[in-house]
């Protein structure tokens, strides 16, 4: 297990940039999970009396906030114990997935080509399934962020520097973002229609695997402990 937060780095981030890559491009230019960004878009369209990009920024903090708000209620305080995956993390990531089925559901009956109305429910519920993902990674107790990664950058640099040695999550996560949005921007040039492949799958894959771990240590600690066995912490 401890080569966990690499997989789980690269697979969210991957569907974390592919996501922003159409809400960039798609969704009235603003970002899904890349708060700072939109923040400088709001700047942008206050200087330019922009009032479609201040809905569309003023709607995609909404949807983060309401999901990291969501997330953390569910995950509470980080959690200590590093091999440890809290059933927490997995609801939280669960939700995620039901907010990015729909919007999948969502992007297929608008046609792949959004507009008005539908770009704003679309924003507001891909940004709130990006604020359930980092409140889910940050209740793990360990540094992994799939969602914003100038941080992590930074984190990789520094790691490299101070104590000679890599940091594996973060370049994970820094490769699968560059690949999530070329693959992403490559899919909405050839067939649209199929994004929510790469918007979707990665986060029900990390919670599938952690559902059957659930499962697993359920089942194992459900068995009489023999002096070889002890019963299995999460």
């Amino acid at each position: 297990m401890r080569h966990w937060p690499v997989l789980v780095a690269a697979v969210l981030t991957f569907g974390t940039a592919a996501l922003d890559l159409v809400t960039l491009t798609m969704l009235g230019g603003v970002f899904a999970s890349v708060m700072t960004g939109n923040l400088v878009l709001t700047g942008m369209g206050f200087a330019h009396a922009d009032t479609t990009l201040i809905a569309h920024t003023a709607v995609g903090f909404a949807g983060y906030i309401t999901g990291a708000g969501v997330g953390s209620r569910l995950t509470g305080a980080r959690d200590a114990d590093m091999n440890r995956w809290p059933l927490s993390t997995t609801i939280s990531l669960a939700l995620e997935v039901v907010l990015l089925v729909v919007v999948a559901v969502l992007w297929e009956v608008t046609g792949a080509a959004p507009t008005g109305a539908a770009q704003l429910v679309l924003l507001a519920l891909a940004a709130c399934a990006m604020g359930l993902q980092s409140a889910a990674m940050r209740g793990l107790g360990v540094t992994i962020a799939t969602t914003y990664l100038t941080g992590t950058l930074t984190a990789i640099v520094a790691s490299a520097v101070s104590r000679h040695r890599l940091d594996r999550p973060g370049i994970a996560a820094v490769a699968a973002a560059i690949c999530g949005a070329t693959a992403s921007g490559l899919l909405l040039r050839a067939a649209p229609a199929a994004i929510p492949v790469l918007t979707t799958i990665p986060a029900l894959s990390i919670a599938l695997a952690a559902a059957n771990r659930h499962r697993r240590v359920a089942a194992a600690n459900r068995r009489p402990p023999t002096p070889a066995t002890q019963p299995v912490d999460e």
